[in-house]
């Protein structure tokens, strides 16, 4: 068997399978675009593998061998579970079109991974973070109310800014966001935020007043819906200004949203529903995050004194 090419994503030779399966996947099951061009990679990366062989021929051996190769290629536990869920899932569909008699993958176990604590920014890194005046600069005001949205209702990067004007309820205090598969949520921000959003909107209709622009609510300077790679940036420079001591990320401030909740004695299964999570036992992890928090909640709740 040959290795890979290291041709990366959106570099993958064309093949009718792969094709169809990532219609498939993103079509009737509502995957992201980064979701279906990493199953394309990882996909792609195997049919590289086998060398011009028929993947519908592939048996558990090879996926087996491919394991193996991938993990004396030095990758991490993470990457090689990517990828074999990947390949599950690929040969799950071809199953249920009938054209593979027995799913390879069906016995396969990939790599456990080890389950790792998310971070969190603690309570004075936030006020750090919030207290940073933005002066009506549009570039800083933009930074400080996606923060203060990130940091209210937990969404992810792509939510945040796929966000719309019209999702953004000030009068209830409710966003609407669709998270992964397009699933639809209502998530609830407190009195700060929503004067944050009010007086951003305010800031966003004078820059660009008389302006074609994208219906999203956070836009670049062109007018366009600001990138993902913009939005890491402008809140690494926040971080900066802050003075804080680490790199501050989309991913951070959820984390820290699940956190604080849950030690403020948030109900698991609400957080849960504000997170977006399929299952209660992703959102679960930030309770063991702080164990002063454990004892406190004991001390509170426990019926004996």
């Amino acid at each position: 068997m040959r290795a890979p090419s290291g041709k990366g994503a959106g570099q993958e030779e064309s093949h009718p399978l792969l094709e169809e399966f990532v219609r498939h996947v993103a079509l009737e099951r509502g995957l992201s675009p980064n979701t279906c061009r990493a199953y394309a990679a990882d996909i792609g990366e195997f049919f590289r593998w086998l060398g011009g062989k028929d993947p519908l021929k592939a048996d558990s051996r090879q996926l087996s061998d491919y394991l193996w190769f991938l993990k004396e290629s030095g990758l991490q536990a993470s990457s090689i579970f990517r990828k074999m869920e990947a390949l599950k899932a690929f040969y799950r569909f071809q199953a249920s079109e009938e054209r593979v008699a027995d799913d390879p993958t069906r016995k396969f176990h990939a790599p456990k991974l080890p389950r790792r604590l998310p971070d969190f920014l603690t309570l004075a890194e936030m006020e750090l973070l919030l207290s940073v005046p933005d002066a009506g600069d549009y570039h800083l005001a933009r930074a400080k109310t996606m923060l203060e949205l990130l940091y209210a209702t937990g969404a992810r990067a792509s939510e945040l800014l796929a966000l719309k004007p019209e999702y953004v309820n000030l009068a209830d205090g409710w966003i609407r966001v669709f998270g992964k598969g397009s699933k639809e949520r209502m998530v609830p921000m407190h009195e700060r935020a929503q004067k944050a959003a009010e007086r951003f909107l305010r800031l966003r209709a004078c820059v660009f007043a008389g302006r074609t622009t994208d219906p999203e609510v956070f836009l670049g300077r062109n007018g366009k819906a600001l990138s993902r790679v913009q939005l890491w940036r402008d809140l690494k420079a926040l971080g900066r200004r802050a003075g804080l001591q680490r790199e501050l990320h989309p991913h951070l401030l959820r984390h820290t949203f699940a956190t604080h909740l849950l030690q403020g004695g948030a109900d698991p299964r609400a957080v849960q529903e504000m997170l977006g999570h399929a299952s209660l036992t992703t959102t679960q992890i930030y309770t063991h995050l702080d164990p002063s928090g454990l004892k406190r909640a004991h001390e509170r709740f426990h019926p004996r004194p």
